[in-house]
């Protein structure tokens, strides 16, 4: 007789104890390699945004980074006397010192249809996000000039000590003069000012795996430029850099050394073939290249929100330089003040510059210094447009918009460097400040005519303006960062400069 389902013998299998199977080491292995990383992801993604935001509220102060107000004073004031000089719009170049220039000019009240009272209330306008000028009420405007001054918000002229509600009214009343205009009373909401340390943070996230991809491409071209140029990959007291130096080079009898200070963007990503062409062409010299982890969107340096701010980087990069063997050492004295004692300063000398971005160019001797600015955002900057452009514009072309503004200006690291550490006041240059800026074997300007980024025409008035004609290349055509591109007639205008120079 057969015996009834589920039965073996005397058994019922339905009642037997299931052991648990036992564990193998691959299981192990997936749990750690696999499982745990990805569980992990966001833990870790929250504990780092609360430890980076304990870390922000104490650096967005700009007077606890260094920056006094009698500088922030006469920064404002050279700004309102831009423009104030009749200088012709086109001129050759002239012999430094002999052309006037803006920052010299008084500031008078201009009547309303001066022309330079126009260009100004125009440009002005730009802090306002572009409304019409009509509209800004006296409230938005002190809101502005605060900030600009003091980095603090504004609430109302009466709630201020009587110091700085002097100052801000002395302000308010060269900005008046140089509009031609004042400025009526009360307050307009949609005229408010662009407050860039107080307005929120423009980020767009990004997966893991993107700073991951970023990272690992700079990790590979790092090593290329290792095996084909014989760089090496160091740091300075925090300053990181890669350095591409001959044994046999020496100061007295080599070539000029070379640094490139580049912009924002993905790191070496963006221009490790320029830098192909740079050492191919310059291979004798040394070339340095300054890396900087919040622009290059390198999430695992413990420095990416965290930047050093411009007297920090300048002192680091003036002990590097003079480590290198490129510097001279100086005496300076504090101009016979009996509480500051001697010290030592340590100024470049006999280096060629790349800014794609800006320097403190008042740590540069100014003997010489030979100078190459490619799209520079150092010029015009107290206008405006950098900042609308960069940060607050919207009305853009899809290929500005999703290029330049969301894979660099969104990140993480950038949006934090421009608008809780970046300060636009000191970042700021003027042509007085260039060493042989008329000598075009010592200065060279590149300019893109579409730049989205910078005003490239009012960029190019403010040098042609000034007698800078030949040290100018100006590609009506050219886009922002273009003439670092392979094949392109701005690269090789600025190797055979580099080779003549």
């Amino acid at each position: 007789m057969d015996s009834e389902p589920g039965l073996t013998g005397t058994k019922d299998i339905a009642e037997l104890f299931c052991l648990p199977r036992r564990k193998i080491l691959s299981c192990y292995f997936i749990l750690l390699a696999a499982v745990l990383p990805v569980w992990s992801v966001v833990p870790i993604s929250w504990a780092f945004v609360v430890v980076q935001s304990r870390r922000l509220p104490g650096m967005v102060d700009c007077c606890s980074r260094g920056f006094l107000l009698t500088e922030l004073q006469c920064a404002f004031k050279r700004s309102l006397q831009a423009g104030l000089a009749s200088l012709p719009r086109e001129a050759s170049d002239e012999e430094d010192g002999e052309r006037p220039s803006s920052p010299t000019e008084d500031i008078v009240t201009l009547e309303f249809d001066d022309p330079r009272a126009v260009d100004f209330r125009n440009c002005m306008r730009t802090w306002f996000g572009k409304v019409p000028w009509s509209s800004i009420r006296r409230h938005e405007m002190y809101s502005w000039l605060y900030w600009y001054i003091y980095n603090r918000p504004f609430t109302s002229l009466e709630s201020l000590p009587d110091a700085e509600k002097t100052i801000l009214q002395d302000a308010l009343s060269l900005v008046e003069k140089r509009a031609g205009v004042a400025i009526p009373e009360g307050s307009n909401p949609h005229s408010s000012a662009l407050l860039l340390t107080f307005d929120p943070v423009n980020v767009a996230w990004r997966p893991l795996v993107w700073y991951a991809f970023v990272a690992i491409t700079n990790h590979i071209i790092r090593r290329c430029l290792q095996v084909k140029w014989n760089t090496k990959t160091g740091s300075y007291k925090g300053l990181e850099y890669i350095l591409h130096m001959s044994h046999s080079w020496s100061p007295e009898t080599g070539p000029r050394p070379i640094a490139f200070i580049r912009g924002l963007g993905l790191g070496l990503l963006r221009y490790h073939l320029f830098l192909s062409h740079l050492l191919g062409a310059v291979s004798d010299h040394p070339v340095l290249i300054l890396l900087h982890p919040h622009a290059s969107q390198d999430i695992f340096n413990r420095r990416f929100l965290k930047p050093m701010n411009r007297h920090e980087s300048a002192d680091c990069l003036a002990g590097l330089l003079r480590q290198l063997g490129w510097v001279e050492q100086a005496t300076a004295e504090n101009g016979g003040k009996p509480e500051k004692q001697e010290r030592e300063v340590h100024r470049p000398s006999g280096v060629t510059w790349f800014f794609h971005a800006r320097l403190d160019v008042e740590g540069v001797p100014r003997d010489d210094q030979h100078s190459c600015f490619i799209d520079p955002v150092t010029f015009c900057s107290w206008e405006g447009d950098l900042c609308y452009n960069f940060i607050y514009r919207h009305a853009v072309t899809v290929r500005f918009l999703w290029i330049v503004l969301y894979f660099v200006g969104m990140g993480l690291g950038v949006a934090n460097f421009l608008q809780r550490h970046f300060d636009w006041n000191a970042n700021s240059l003027w042509i007085q400040e260039i060493p042989n800026v008329y000598d075009p074997s010592k200065t060279k300007f590149f300019l893109g005519g579409k730049d989205g980024v910078v005003d490239a025409e009012r960029v190019k008035h403010y040098l042609t303006s000034h007698g800078i004609r030949k040290c100018l290349w100006f590609d009506r055509y050219g886009r922002h960062g273009q003439a670092l591109l392979t094949g392109g007639e701005g690269l090789r205008e600025i190797l055979r400069w580099l080779r003549e120079s």
